[in-house]
């Protein structure tokens, strides 16, 4: 099935040649003359991105993009501004709201198809399903490098051996890395006002730790130690930011990535901790 885009532009003119065009290149268009029938459109019909004018009668292209956000089933469609205004304020305000991509008229077939072939490649990375470990992170990361010329941080990864109980990150430190554990297990903890130490994580391999400060932008809160020998695969975290800054995208897959990370180790642990109930009652039976 073709792709839907739905097209939101007052000017009858270039309505009419923009639909052309994206017909020609085998996509389904719909189209309408103001925000407010772009809203009933895209509220009806779902499509898969919009193209939308910012200047318009009746509602403009803000309005669109501001009522489209609220719409849980809408708020997540590619969404680009069409527009004749170029200044860089119109330009920060419409990214600032939501908005995926900024075309500016009078404009190219290369670069309205160019800039609608992005979006929808982008799409369907955000829905594929990558696997909760190493392999899955990397393949991410390979899939959304491209325009922004990133560091290739999925080859040659550097790995560290640590020592049982030996310090892998100090509370207060700036982060430097996203770990990945290999081999072995790993706790991270803070102290006490007595100097009592205080486990608050548990990670074995296949899972990623380290990555709260790095996503909040600030220091560490807790230490990670080595439980046993293990095995770290690093990720430099200039490498990690320069991802995060130029690919909203790929910010929103990391994210997903290491929740879904999370989640199943939190399922690991239940099951761990209802055999160990099991194995008390055994016992006392």
């Amino acid at each position: 099935m073709n792709q839907h885009i739905l097209l939101i532009e007052d000017n009858d003119e270039i309505r009419d040649n923009t639909a052309e065009i994206l017909e020609l290149s085998n996509y389904k268009v719909s189209t309408a003359a103001n925000g407010k029938l772009g809203v009933e459109l895209a509220i009806k019909d779902k499509p898969d991105l919009i193209i939308c004018d910012i200047m318009m009668p009746v509602l403009d292209g803000y309005g669109v993009l501001h009522l489209l956000g609220k719409n849980p089933e809408l708020s997540g469609i590619p969404f680009i501004f069409l527009t004749a205004k170029s200044e860089r304020t119109d330009f920060r305000k419409g990214m600032e709201m939501g908005a995926d991509d900024y075309i500016t008229k009078p404009f190219t077939d290369v670069e309205l198809l160019s800039a609608i072939d992005s979006r929808l490649k982008k799409v369907s990375l955000l829905q594929k399903n990558f696997a909760a470990d190493d392999n899955g992170m990397q393949e991410m990361l390979q899939e959304f490098e491209g325009v922004h010329a990133l560091e290739n941080i999925s080859q040659n990864r550097p790995e560290n051996s640590y020592k049982k109980k030996q310090l892998i990150y100090s509370y207060g430190n700036h982060p430097q890395k996203l770990f990945f554990l290999k081999k072995g297990k790993v706790k991270t903890y803070v102290n006490n006002d007595d100097g009592k130490s205080l486990t608050i994580g548990l990670y074995s391999e296949g899972d990623f730790f380290g990555y709260t400060a790095l996503l909040e932008g600030s220091t560490y809160k807790e230490s990670a130690e080595a439980i046993d020998d293990c095995v770290i695969a690093e990720i430099p975290v200039e490498a990690f930011e320069k991802l995060l800054h130029y690919n909203k995208d790929a910010t929103k897959k990391i994210i997903q990535l290491l929740a879904k990370n999370i989640t199943e180790k939190k399922k690991v642990e239940v099951r761990t901790s209802a055999q160990d109930r099991s194995a008390i009652e055994v016992v006392r039976g």
